[in-house]
């Protein structure tokens, strides 16, 4: 078995990536959710990170053993910190305690970026991986980690969860040359859901209540130093002290809680006008409860969002093309004739490397109970596959090294699905329904066989904890295989069905549907003139 053996050579899967900052999390608790488990989902999105499962295997370490840290980002150098006699194995963002971690950059102040220290966003949410049991530690470990060697990112929105809590943490450096950061994090209460897209969102919290909310002890007193804050300590807005508002954030960011909270609570009637800026507006809940309880499938369903169904939906205008491509390539934002515009930014998006919903189960062994459906590339188009708690490695298609973002292989899980979504993206109306009934197919049956799947671990785990995870090893590895052989076939049925702008029909016949009348009406309306038949006086009329 291949087994990253040590953070060098997580370094060298990880050289070459760049910021995942433009992501999406919803966090959904034990009493919001059909089956009483926890769940937290987490988008990747960059233009150049390449999408894999990353694996570090625990281990015991002797006094004076260190970790190197690097920049998840960049690759960079950090520095080194100490080793406890104890690391767990992470299997992606979760670790063998079913504790997992998603985080949003949501950037904050100008005035604080570059902050003194030699811990990174990234690896601060590996290494609270490889040390924390529970949510709560995993919180305290962040906290203590940047206080003791220095924070060396922006402001940051953070996921944590295990099969109890669910909480959401935020945390920004202090600025050049200041060492440590200011964070708060607040416990998502039972029977809610909460959500971050790249935009700080909490504002008051309780200072005195403990069970539900931790802070850094400067998170005030720093604010009021820097002349951000001077009203009374009850008041204190997180969000608005380190990352004001503006339209952009609320558009890109903003927007995509927005769609959340429409979704799994429609009874709300959230309106637009804090999403397009009106100063008068409320700003959204930091939780909210969902009219129905969430089931594994409709996270992942959720993490499918365009804004469908709403004024902004990507399907709907010249920019969707004759295809209805939910999808605007870049720029986001735009100027023409001296006047400033934006288009959409929704949940899922074209740039996704990987996502996940991780689920944790408190009454089944940890082995059994934590799943990463991890997927890679975009999250309408993927497929989400269970990665067991318990792995012994990562499946071959999705493991660091099987290849990069340098070069395709059709052995890599990631080029595989990107090529699917691209060749979609051409004629994504009608591909995407063959996409969708491959993707329905796999999930479903993923999802059907967990009971089966779960049972029959518990029973080897009864008999010994190693052969349930040798048998969840083999497992996820067999159903990754089948994933990506699977939409190999789909990208070649692709080809042959939509060959050259004609499409096949059932019966493999070629037929030329030609542009939707939409768009005829379209080039008519915008350039008609120009293409209108004008008969010659002497040309007959057939």
């Amino acid at each position: 078995m291949k087994y990253l053996a040590s953070a060098a050579l997580v370094l060298a899967a990880l050289l070459g990536a760049r910021a995942a900052d433009a992501c999406t999390n919803f966090l959904v608790t034990r009493g919001a959710s059909t089956d009483g488990s926890t769940l937290i989902t987490y988008s990747a999105d960059s233009h150049e990170l390449y999408g894999e499962l990353y694996f570090t295997p625990g281990g015991r370490h002797l006094p004076g053993a260190e970790r190197e840290v690097y920049e998840w980002d960049t690759g960079k150098y950090l520095g080194r910190i100490p080793q406890p006699a104890v690391t767990y194995t992470v299997v992606g963002n979760i670790n063998e305690w079913q504790v997992a971690i998603g985080e949003t950059t949501f950037g904050g102040r100008d005035e604080l970026k570059g902050p003194a220290g030699i811990i990174d966003y990234g690896s601060l949410k590996y290494i609270a991986l490889e040390r924390a049991r529970t949510a709560r530690e995993a919180i305290r470990i962040m906290g203590d980690l940047v206080a003791e060697h220095g924070y060396a990112s922006g402001g940051e929105s953070f996921s944590i969860a295990d099969p109890y809590e669910v909480w959401h943490m935020e945390m920004i450096g202090k600025g050049e040359g200041e060492k440590g950061a200011v964070w708060v994090a607040l416990r998502v209460p039972e029977g809610y859901v909460g959500a971050h897209a790249n935009q700080a969102r909490i504002r008051t919290f309780p200072l005195k209540d403990r069970k539900n909310c931790l802070y850094s002890p400067d998170v005030i007193s720093f604010a009021r130093e820097k002349g951000w804050f001077d009203g009374a300590d009850r008041d204190f807005s997180f969000a608005d002290a380190y990352s004001p508002r503006s339209f952009r954030r609320l558009r890109f960011c903003e927007a995509r809680v927005w769609a959340f909270f429409n979704r799994v609570a429609p009874s709300l009637k959230l309106t637009y006008d804090y999403i397009d800026g009106d100063p008068e507006a409320e700003p959204m809940p930091l939780f909210i409860k969902p009219d129905r309880k969430l089931s594994v499938h409709d996270t992942m369903e959720l993490m499918r969002d365009h804004f469908q169904g709403t004024k902004w939906d990507l399907a709907k205008g010249v920019g969707a093309g004759p295809y209805e491509l939910p999808y605007r390539w870049r720029p986001l934002s735009f100027e023409v004739d001296g006047r400033k515009y934006v288009h959409e930014r929704s949940t899922s998006t074209q740039q996704t490397a990987f996502s996940f919903v991780a689920q944790m189960r408190s009454w089944l062994p940890n082995p059994v109970g934590g799943v990463l459906w991890f997927g890679v590339d975009d999250t309408a188009t993927t497929v989400y596959v269970p990665m067991y708690a318990g792995l012994r490695e990562a499946p071959e298609p999705f493991a660091v090294g099987t290849a990069n973002y340098d070069s395709f292989s059709w052995d890599s899980a990631f080029w595989v699905f990107n090529f699917v979504s691209n060749y979609a993206y051409t004629r994504w109306k009608d591909m995407y329904e063959d996409v969708r009934k491959v993707q329905r197919e796999l999930e479903s049956g993923f999802l059907e066989r967990q009971g089966g799947v779960d049972a029959a671990a518990v029973e080897l785990f009864r008999r010994s904890p190693e052969l349930a995870r040798d048998y969840l090893t083999e497992y996820s590895a067999r159903m990754s295989r089948d994933a990506v052989g699977r939409y190999r076939k789909l990208g070649e049925f692709l080809i042959w069905k939509y060959l050259d702008g004609n499409v096949r029909d059932e019966h493999g016949k070629i037929t030329q549907p030609g542009y939707p009348q939409h768009w005829l009406e379209r080039i008519v309306r915008e350039d008609g003139e120009h293409f209108e038949v004008k008969p010659l006086p002497t040309e007959i009329e057939q």
